[in-house]
């Protein structure tokens, strides 16, 4: 058996679920003095399982909380199985788990499990993203003032945003604070929740309707300040600039920008 031929056989053995290699490959292997092959082989094969198991249970610990070591174990290596690991780098491998659960499970019991997954991943993304170099108060002081009406802004790239219809929040606390976990239960209005990477620390926050439109119209809207103010004079009148500066300073006070140059 070729070298490619054999590497592609044991890859394929540890990717089945059956842990009975096929007999091509065990005929390729030589038992050595206090382990035969086929025990060998059910170890590497429940090693490599085991692994993917870690890395999920790490990255979605809230998940793992709420289902039960069992019960998580069953959903994640279903997942595995479903869709196996095909990055080099395993800090991927929990990157469709959200998308899955929403297709294995009836939409009942997927909606709140599938958003606390997303909660999690996007803290996973946030902790990982590229440094950023975010707007200060001192940069902002310093602007003249007719920088102002055209001094447009984007997120850091750590920034994740995320629409909870559930209480992922006060389930992901819960188990952060180490304090009694709560019910999951669905919430009267939707919160837009905030996850970004400040230094090496994870910061989140919530926002109302008002406040997440003006940060979005900003941001994927391209609004520049004096825009800002034009879209939040609908509803606040002469009190406009005053609210947008104090959403402004409170972003940057956040590190959730960085200036948008021309």
């Amino acid at each position: 058996m070729l070298l490619k031929d054999w590497q592609l056989a044991f890859e394929a053995f540890l990717l089945e679920e059956d842990p009975n290699a096929n007999p091509t490959l065990s005929e390729s292997l030589i038992s050595g003095p206090t382990l035969d092959v086929g025990t060998g082989l059910a170890i590497y094969h429940n090693a490599y399982k085991a692994r993917l198991l870690d890395v999920l249970r790490n990255d979605f610990p809230t998940s793992l909380h709420w289902l039960g070591d069992e019960e998580f174990d069953r959903l994640a290596m279903a997942y595995i199985y479903r869709y196996p690991s095909a990055h080099f780098s395993l800090r991927w491998l929990g990157k469709g788990f959200e998308g899955f659960v929403r297709e294995h499970l009836v939409p009942e019991q997927s909606a709140p499990l599938a958003e606390l997954i997303a909660l999690e991943w996007a803290f996973t993304l946030a902790f990982d993203a590229p440094a950023a170099e975010p707007l200060t108060i001192e940069a902002m002081a310093a602007l003249a003032p007719e920088e102002w009406p055209e001094l447009r802004v984007r997120a850091v790239p750590s920034m994740q945003r995320l629409e909870c219809r559930f209480n992922s929040l006060s389930l992901w606390r819960s188990v952060k604070e180490e304090a009694q976990f709560p019910e999951s239960a669905p919430i009267e209005i939707p919160q837009i929740c905030l996850i970004w990477r400040n230094q090496l620390i994870c910061s989140y926050r919530s926002l109302d309707s008002a406040e997440a439109s003006a940060l979005m119209g900003i941001l994927n809207g391209g609004w520049n300040f004096a825009e800002l103010c034009a879209e939040l004079a609908v509803t606040y009148g002469e009190g406009a600039p005053l609210q947008a500066v104090t959403w402004l300073k409170q972003w940057i006070q956040d590190g959730l920008l960085e200036r948008l140059q021309r």
